[in-house]
């Protein structure tokens, strides 16, 4: 299945490499946004914008889901470079109109890069693609939203419609989202949490009994340990590095676990400090592992065996409970006995083969934690994108409960979240899996009996449209056919549906992948005013630790024919639904409080919403395992689990590829053609690759390859022309961007139990560019086992990579 590339907008002959950074931030950095914000905004807008830039009466930054400080101790420039980067992405000077339509068709907008789509500035118009046209024209809102009736109305059953969610939606929006869809009858509501954190999800909410973030802001500053694994802060989260930077001058140790040599987790120069512009900067990672692919889970049960291995030589000197926290797991776990007598069984040989690392650097980490008393374990994308990912996080609570680390001060489990709201829309029942009781709430409160039947998620929707399934496809935000794995498949079955609609600021790849109807509704963005109802409304979202806030854009809108997402999803609920069971959707338009008032009575831990949403900073949603160490899980307690270790082997000339993101984008948008921690500039078709694997397998650094992965259905997925860089990565493990490498993500490569992509564990093999290869000796080898998982995942059978003995 050869992957269809984009139009070369980029000359990939300027593809310049230079050295990688050994730190993140600094004067460049306030350079670069200051930049940008005045060439695509101007100054009185950029001041307007960036000064209320995450500010307790401003706009919440769009750019990740990072928690602010507490009122009256943010800074002035309460933002990061990225943040700067998305909000003049979102406040650009350039539009997309019917003229634009009018001259690109919408197979042209296909072929286009990411980058050149990202470029063309904002959508002002609702437009119409109708069945046989090659271009979008305008359309009225009126008839926009009668056209999306139309097809809902005339489908055989409400499950032949998907309604997916961008992380970008409010709360607000999320709750009547998530309402419609289950008023016209079905759960389908797939959302990017499948694609970052479903694997956070599940892992976390058997463990401890809810799915999210243990800690606060404040529990980072006041940490004797902080672990970092499979994350990449100073691009993905950078005010990140301003919180690890006041941990390290209150005492605190960080260990970064990671294949990739990352500046952002090396050193922090802060544009905010002297120290930061001209001088030493910060040290963040006191050890640094550069775990192969994959092998954390291993790296966790090595870590747990050195950790009962020291409490058992406390215990004989007369020190029981040094290490250990007996009191912690007798009062508050289940199932310790089970979990530390297979830990004790392990095969240190299959440890070391899986990370990559010596004994004595889990040893030295080991000792750090035994040392500890407050210890946060940070994860990201570089976990939950992996085969073993449900398993491998279950580790990291496993070591927690082991040092009763949860639910005191200074310690606690962080998946740190990517986008800045994708906590919040689960919070308010975007989720294809809802447990009964929140079904039952919902139809408590609006009087009509909901869907009990699970719908489906993102890779399940996508398998839907595919098979002719599902017809009808709802974007509500975001990029669904880039962020998708398995590119050419994902195009492909949006093209199946009778109508594609996705709800917009800027253009993106599903633009131009439509189905025979197909609209383009453009919203609000996150920095403009919104007078819905003719009030200054404002909106709310939930952030990586559970706090909830209220955002108001500041500036005015980038055209006037623009609605925001309540509007649009209230509008087409009205016109699909009309007044089925009396739900009053022209009053959601009217007044935002009033969704508030129906939240407060609905969703848990947000009563009197209204009231606390409007207290400078929010408000926390209740924990119970982070307020007071109960778990509300199956058991009743904190869940210790055992999960079978196995080791990954590859035949020769085989390598483990990573989707990751470059510093000049977010998620699928692409800011700039620079990722210049790592030493990129003007490209993004590139390699990184290490030189034992660059001299085992022939290559010369600079080389263009073809990217080519390997599956058990025998289809062939290549990207062609990729430039290889020599990078410090651990032998066998290669890494590219994303979304171009989405395309060699097998659509049934997914995780156990949570059905999230696999994007940063795929097999691969390179080909030169332009040669016909050998034939394969592995090529007719039966599949093997893709990855270590679970005992509590081993009834599953899902297709794994071929040639893996």
């Amino acid at each position: 299945m050869p992957a269809r590339p984009p139009v070369h907008d980029v000359d990939d002959s300027d593809l310049r490499i230079s050295a990688p950074k050994d730190a993140a931030a600094g004067p460049l950095s306030v350079a670069i946004s200051m930049k940008m914000a005045l060439d695509r905004m101007g100054p009185a807008k950029t001041a307007k914008t960036l000064l209320a830039l995450n500010q307790t009466d401003g706009f919440d930054c769009m750019s990740c889901a990072w928690p602010d400080p507490e009122p009256g101790h943010r800074h002035t420039a309460e933002f990061c470079e990225n943040g700067a980067k998305a909000v003049a992405h979102e406040g650009t000077r350039n539009k997309v109109g019917p003229d634009f339509f009018a001259q690109h068709s919408v197979d042209d907008i296909a072929g286009r890069s990411e980058y050149w789509l990202t470029q063309q500035g904002r959508l002002t118009h609702p437009v119409v693609r109708r069945d046989g046209g090659s271009h979008y024209e305008a359309i009225s809102w009126d008839d926009a939203f009668a056209l999306v009736a139309q097809h809902l109305n005339r489908l055989e059953t409400p499950d032949q419609a998907s309604f997916y969610t961008s992380g970008r939606a409010s709360n607000e929006v999320a709750f009547i989202y998530q309402l419609f869809a289950r008023a016209y009858g079905t759960n389908n509501l797939p959302d990017c949490s499948n694609m970052c954190h479903e694997s956070t999800s599940i892992a976390l909410q058997e463990a401890i009994g809810i799915g999210k973030a243990s800690v606060v802001l404040q529990d980072v500053y006041d940490a004797d340990l902080i672990v970092i694994n499979g994350q990449n802060p100073g691009t993905n989260h950078p005010r990140m590095l301003s919180a690890l930077e006041k941990a390290k001058r209150n005492g605190a140790t960080i260990v970064a676990v990671n294949p990739l040599r990352e500046a952002g987790l090396l050193k922090f120069n802060n544009p905010q400090e002297p120290t930061g512009l001209v001088g030493a900067g910060t040290d963040l990672a006191d050890v640094y592992l550069q775990i192969r692919s994959g092998g954390d889970m291993a790296l966790y049960q090595g870590l747990a065996w050195c950790l009962l291995d020291a409490e058992d030589r406390a215990a004989a000197a007369g020190r029981p409970g040094a290490v250990v926290d007996h009191d912690f797991i007798e009062r508050h776990t289940v199932g310790f006995a089970e979990w530390a007598e297979h830990i004790r069984g392990l095969d240190w040989d299959d440890v070391l083969a899986a990370t990559g690392l010596t004994s004595g650097q889990i040893e030295a980490v080991a000792t750090l934690m035994a040392a500890s008393k407050r210890i946060i374990t940070c994860w990201a994308m570089g976990i939950t994108q992996h085969r073993n990912a449900v398993a491998t996080i279950k580790e990291f609570v496993n070591v927690c409960f082991l040092q009763g680390a949860i639910g005191k001060p200074g310690a606690g489990l962080f998946p740190v979240r990517g986008h800045s709201n994708v906590q919040g829309d689960r919070t308010m029942g975007i989720w294809e899996r809802a447990p009964k009781h929140w079904l039952d709430a919902v139809g408590a409160e609006f009087g009509f009996t909901p869907p009990y039947e699970h719908g489906l998620d993102a890779v399940d929707t996508l398998r839907a449209m595919r098979d002719g399934e599902v017809r009808v496809f709802v974007g509500l935000g975001g990029n669904y056919a880039a962020a998708m794995s398995d590119t050419e498949v994902a195009d492909d079955a949006l093209r199946r549906c009778d109508l594609t609609v996705q709800i917009s600021t800027m253009l993106n790849h599903s633009h131009g992948v439509v189905g025979r109807d197909a609209l383009i509704l453009p919203t609000l963005g996150r920095t403009e005013r919104d007078r819905t109802g003719g009030i200054e409304q404002r909106i709310t979202v939930e952030d990586s630790t559970c706090s909830v806030h209220a955002s108001r854009g500041r500036v005015a809108p980038a055209s006037r024919h623009l609605r925001s997402e309540v509007d649009i999803i209230a509008s087409i609920a009205e016109a699909t639904l009309g007044d089925r069971y009396g739900i009053r959707w022209a009053d959601f338009r009217r007044d935002y409080d009033v969704i508030r008032d129906h939240i407060s009575r609905v969703v848990p831990g947000c009563e009197a919403y209204n009231e606390k949403v409007k207290r400078p900073g929010g408000f926390v949603m209740p924990h119970p395992p982070r307020d007071s160490r109960s778990f509300p899980t199956e058991a009743g307690r904190g869940m210790f689990t055992v999960s079978p270790l196995q080791v990954v082997t590859l035949p020769p000339g085989r390598l483990v590829l990573q989707g990751i993101r470059s510093h000049d984008q977010f998620n699928t948008t692409i800011y700039g053609l620079d990722d210049r921690y790592r030493g990129i500039h003007n490209g993004r078709r590139v390699l990184f690759i290490s030189r034992d694997d660059l001299r085992e397998l022939g290559f010369e650094n600079g080389e263009t390859v073809d990217i080519v992965s390997e599956w058990e259905d025998d289809a062939e997925r290549r990207v062609p022309s990729f430039r290889l860089v020599e990078y410090s990565t651990p032998k066998g493990c290669v890494a590219a961007y994303y979304p171009e490498a989405n395309a060699l993500v097998p659509l049934d490569s997914t995780a156990l139990k949570s059905n999230q992509p696999t994007y940063k564990w795929i097999v691969v093999r390179l080909e030169r560019t332009g040669q016909t290869p050998d034939p394969d000796p592995e090529a007719t080898k039966e599949p093997g086992h893709a990855d270590a998982v679970g005992s509590d995942d081993s009834h599953k059978t899902e297709p794994q990579p071929r040639h893996l003995s």
